[in-house]
């Protein structure tokens, strides 16, 4: 363990390097939208960051399956989380950002947010003296700001903490659930904008949609919290975002209805589109529901990847530092 540091934090002697991973996440989990996301195995960014005598944080490099992302701190969501971090922390010096994209644009996955939440655990490892994820939180909240153009906290709030976290306005929850509960997700081979689906959100909703969504997000937390899968059954749908969005992702209908088909516990869209998810009481079930997901998004003329995860998978990790 770091010893304290005698004076303040950004006085105190770090590191010139480090590199962080962050995982893709499941982003509303059909009932919690802007609320509720988790972790995904496998899948993710990883950033390296590097102190430099300037006071600024800057991107330097963007590899990966996703090149063409702006090099603007203002419009980056890694360097607009570094800066944010960095000013509230009163720091004498700068970080100089490398991203290395692993998670498809508008894929649905939590990747503008991965960004912010590596670069963040990267540059936050490089004081003697690192933010906790819960303390990073803040500023993670701003990278996803430039991304969508809204503070919403479901796919920053479980990269940082790892699992199902409710992430709200000014705090991260925690949320246990049931050992072997699995997700399975299908990827297509499709860009879905977040600006494009947080459109598709405008107009007039009615009092019951609101009611149904309430009572579901109530039985998925206390099905959680209670170790009873079929409360989490009964309570993973969504009444209101999903029948909005649907219609932008060809094939949904049959690919919700090939999960459920398999057993899933409930199928819904994760984040903002087109992939979309289900969640399994075994692990080997949800495999095989990834097939016939799959299937179901090339009837459609897709063609698709398939992530298998715990829902309680690990948050972003800082893989090296010097």
């Amino acid at each position: 363990m770091t010893p304290p540091c005698p004076v303040p934090r950004a006085a105190c002697p770090g590191f010139t390097t480090a590199t962080a991973f962050a995982p893709a996440s499941v982003g509303n989990v059909g009932v919690g939208f802007d609320l509720l996301g988790h972790a995904l195995e496998g899948i993710g960014d990883t950033v390296t960051a590097t102190r430099i005598d300037e006071p600024v944080a800057r991107v330097a490099e963007i590899t990966g399956v996703v090149t063409d992302l702006p090099f603007d701190p203002e419009q980056n969501t890694a360097a607009r989380a570094v800066a944010a971090w960095r000013s509230a922390l009163g720091l004498d010096f700068g970080v100089e950002l490398r991203i290395e994209k692993g998670i498809p644009l508008g894929s649905g996955l939590g990747g503008s947010a991965a960004s912010a939440t590596a670069a963040l655990t990267a540059a936050n490892a490089l004081l003697a003296q690192p933010l906790s994820p819960q303390q990073l939180y803040p500023y993670a909240l701003e990278g996803e700001r430039a991304a969508s153009g809204s503070l919403h906290g479901d796919n920053v709030g479980p990269q940082l903490l790892g699992g199902l976290v409710l992430a709200t306005a000014d705090r991260l929850v925690p949320i246990p659930v049931p050992p072997g509960l699995t997700a399975v997700v299908a990827h297509p081979h499709f860009v879905l904008e977040t600006r494009k689906a947080r459109e598709a959100l405008r107009g007039v909703y009615a009092l019951n949609e609101f009611v149904g969504q309430s009572e579901g997000l109530a039985l998925v937390l206390a099905g959680c919290f209670g170790g009873d899968f079929e409360l989490i059954g009964r309570g993973l749908r969504d009444v209101l975002v999903e029948p909005r969005r649907a219609p932008l992702i060809p094939g949904f209908g049959a690919v919700k209805a090939a999960a459920l088909a398999a057993g899933a516990l409930g199928a819904s869209i994760s984040g903002a589109g087109p992939s979309v998810f289900a969640w399994f009481r075994e692990r080997e079930r949800a495999a095989d529901a990834g097939l016939a997901m799959a299937h179901a998004f090339a009837e459609a003329g897709l063609a698709s990847d398939i992530i298998v995860s715990a829902v309680a998978n690990a948050g972003a990790q800082v893989l090296s530092r010097s």
